[in-house]
């Protein structure tokens, strides 16, 4: 059998530069093609299909770093859902071999792959979705206890890391939103962040509900979960909207 290369990713895109992808850092962000879920409010829907192959190659990765040296913090992986790909190993070790560090977005979809590179990253933002035992109503899956697992391996490693919860009318987080935050704090999440779901890029179904919402009822929804994250007792937290 092969053994699996970084040149072996299907990435979807490439951002030379990006402030936001990563708190505090100037990062290039990688997207990965492909991911096994399905949420309405996705904004990168047209590159879930894994199927569909990758446009720029991990040589136009590497030729950037090698121009950005000493200008770039380190490269994001997203997606997509990058723990997908098992070439995300190699290419954690080719961006950390070329002297960067390296963020990971995640919504935990695979725990154990996850559990085999968290040694070799910096910093990891994870996406939790929903309780647990309401995953069915968001992914279309049954996958509660994966994203779950997935965060407690990120709690137990020696990684900064960031939990968000994004959130819209209608959406499981929004209607159980204080319990979310109550599991999550008596897990030990320390950093979170609430982010509100927005249209743009989503796929049509999304945004024609989005078109029926009651604004004002959502807004001040919106301002009743801004202030459970402020009393929750987090040592930091960001409010996306």
């Amino acid at each position: 059998m092969t053994a699996t290369v970084a040149a072996d990713l299907s990435i979807a895109g490439l951002v030379p530069l990006s402030t936001v992808d990563w708190p505090g850092q100037l990062a290039a962000t990688v997207f990965l093609q492909g991911c096994p879920w399905s949420c309405g409010y996705c904004q990168n829907a047209e590159i879930l299909d894994p199927r569909t192959p990758g446009v720029v190659p991990w040589e136009a990765v590497m030729s950037l770093l090698s121009r950005r040296a000493g200008l770039l913090d380190g490269v994001v992986f997203t997606g997509g859902e990058a723990t997908r790909q098992s070439a995300l190993s190699p290419a954690i070790d080719d961006v950390r071999d070329a002297g960067f560090k390296v963020g990971l977005h995640t919504a935990g979809a695979y725990p154990a792959r996850l559990a085999a590179v968290i040694d070799r990253i910096t910093w990891i933002g994870l996406d939790i979705k929903a309780l647990s035992e309401d995953y069915g109503a968001v992914v279309g899956a049954d996958a509660g206890a994966k994203a779950w697992d997935s965060l407690d391996i990120v709690l137990a490693a020696d990684v900064d890391y960031e939990v968000r919860t994004t959130v819209h009318p209608g959406a499981p987080a929004t209607h159980r939103f204080e319990e979310l935050v109550h599991r999550l704090r008596a897990r030990g999440v320390t950093s979170f962040a609430l982010q509100e779901a927005r249209p743009t890029g989503t796929r049509a179904p999304f945004r024609e509900a989005a078109g029926t919402w009651d604004r004002r009822a959502w807004s001040i929804r919106f301002r009743e979960m801004t202030e459970v994250v402020e009393r929750a007792g987090f040592d930091r937290f960001e409010i996306r909207a």
